[in-house]
């Protein structure tokens, strides 16, 4: 579990990143990331219903992202809010696969120290 300072929890955060903030995708996750004006980054994971009615897998898939993220939350400049967005391709990866997709979209969007 992330700690709650590093956690989005507000629906006008998720907002402010999806109306303002900037973005990339792949074939199994998508980032988007805003400035929030804080000393530290702040992280939303969505996982949707089209991806799998089933919340134990829904669960499954957020704990990998999760885990991918404290790998990396030390890494990233400070001052962020990203909402990383979940879609039907992550169903088959691995944790390692999910780890560089998020990699990759760390270094696409310039946030990677």
């Amino acid at each position: 579990m992330l700690a709650k300072i590093n956690r989005l929890t507000k629906d006008k955060d998720f907002n402010n990143a999806f109306k303002k903030g900037r973005s990339s995708y792949d074939d199994m996750t998508g980032i988007k990331t805003a400035a929030n004006g804080l000393a530290n980054n702040r992280f939303g994971i969505l996982v949707s219903t089209k991806i799998s009615k089933k919340a134990a897998i829904r669960n499954k898939i957020k704990r990998r992202v999760r885990e991918a993220i404290k790998k990396y939350i030390n890494k990233l400049r400070l001052g962020n809010d990203l909402v990383i967005i979940c879609l039907p391709g992550i169903l088959k990866k691995e944790y390692k696969e999910i780890e560089q997709s998020l990699s990759y979209h760390f270094k696409k969007l310039r946030i990677l120290k």
